[in-house]
C-alpha cells in the first residue's frame, strides 16, 4: 500500500516538473496524471517506468536545439508544451491497454501497451529529430523534396530516429518486465516504427492543411497572423492528435492481430 501512495506522488512529480519545465501544459500536467494512474493500476511500477522512458527521452528532444526548431513552429499547429489532447493522443492507447490488463492480465494486452509507447516515441524521435536534418526531406507520396516539418515528409535522419526511439522502450520494455529478448525485442521494435509510418502516411493523406490569407504561409493552424486560415487540403478536423492517435492505434491492432496469429 505505501509503494503505490509513493508511485501516486511520483506522477504527480513526475506532471508538476513536466508544467514548470513548459513540457506540459496545465491541461496537459492532468492529462498525464489520468495515464500514469491507470497505467499504475495496470502494470505496477514497471509499467510506470517504461511510460517515464517515453516522457522523459520526448521531452529532452523537445527542447534539444529548440532554437533551430523556430522555423518550423509556425508550421505545426502546436509547440512543445504538451496539452491534454497530445497526452491522450500519445498515451491514450496505453491507458486502454493498462486498464483491461488490470481486469484480466494477459501477454496480449501487455503486448499491446508496449507497441503503443514504442509507436508514439518513435514518431516522436522522427519528428523532433528529423526537423534537424541537413538535407531537405522527401513528401513520401511522390519522393520530391520538401520543407521542413511538413506533415507526410520522410528524411533518413528521421527515420533513423524513429527506429532507434522504438528501440529504445524495446529493450527497457524487455528489461523492466522480465521478458525474453526474442522475439519481444523485434517485434516491438517492428511495430513500433509501424506506427511512425502509419503516422506519415495518414500526414500525408488526410491530415489537415491551411493556408495563411495574409502572408501564405502553409501551416497546421487554424489561425495565423491573427486571422483563420483556409483549408487547402486533408480532412478539416483530421489534426496532427487525431492523426496521431490514429497511427498508433492502427499500431497496436496491427500487433494484437499478428499476436493473436502466432498464438493461435
Amino acid at each position: 500500500m505505501l509503494g503505490n501512495y509513493l508511485y501516486l506522488g511520483f506522477i504527480l512529480i513526475t506532471a508538476i516538473v513536466g508544467y514548470l519545465v513548459k513540457s506540459l501544459s496545465k491541461s496537459g500536467a492532468a492529462a498525464t496524471v489520468l495515464v500514469g494512474v491507470s497505467v499504475l493500476l495496470g502494470f505496477e511500477l514497471a509499467g510506470l517506468l517504461l511510460l517515464g522512458v517515453f516522457f522523459a527521452s520526448s521531452s529532452f528532444w523537445s527542447k534539444f536545439k529548440a532554437s533551430k526548431k523556430k522555423h518550423v513552429e509556425e508550421k505545426l499547429q502546436k509547440g512543445d508544451a504538451r496539452d491534454w489532447q497530445q497526452v491522450l493522443a500519445n498515451g491514450g492507447i496505453a491507458a486502454i491497454a493498462s486498464c483491461i490488463h488490470f481486469f484480466t492480465p494477459s501477454e496480449l494486452s501487455l503486448f499491446v501497451f508496449i507497441v503503443s509507447i514504442a509507436a508514439a516515441n518513435s514518431d516522436t524521435w522522427a519528428s523532433e529529430i528529423g526537423v534537424l536534418s541537413k538535407q531537405r526531406p522527401f513528401y513520401i507520396l511522390h519522393l520530391r523534396s520538401v520543407e521542413r516539418g511538413t506533415s507526410g515528409a520522410v528524411s533518413l535522419l528521421g527515420s533513423t530516429a524513429a527506429v532507434l526511439g522504438a528501440g529504445l522502450i524495446a529493450v527497457f520494455a524487455v528489461v523492466l518486465f522480465g521478458l525474453p529478448w526474442h522475439p519481444w525485442l523485434l517485434l516491438a521494435v517492428l511495430f513500433g516504427f509501424l506506427g511512425n509510418l502509419f503516422d506519415t502516411l495518414l500526414g500525408a493523406l488526410i491530415q489537415a492543411r491551411f493556408r495563411c490569407r495574409k502572408c501564405g504561409l502553409e501551416t497546421e493552424k487554424t489561425v495565423h497572423c491573427g486571422e483563420s486560415t483556409g483549408l487547402i487540403k486533408g480532412c478539416r478536423w483530421f489534426n496532427n492528435d487525431v492523426i496521431n492517435a490514429s497511427a498508433i492505434a492502427l499500431a497496436s491492432i496491427c500487433a494484437l492481430l499478428s499476436f493473436k496469429m502466432f498464438n493461435s
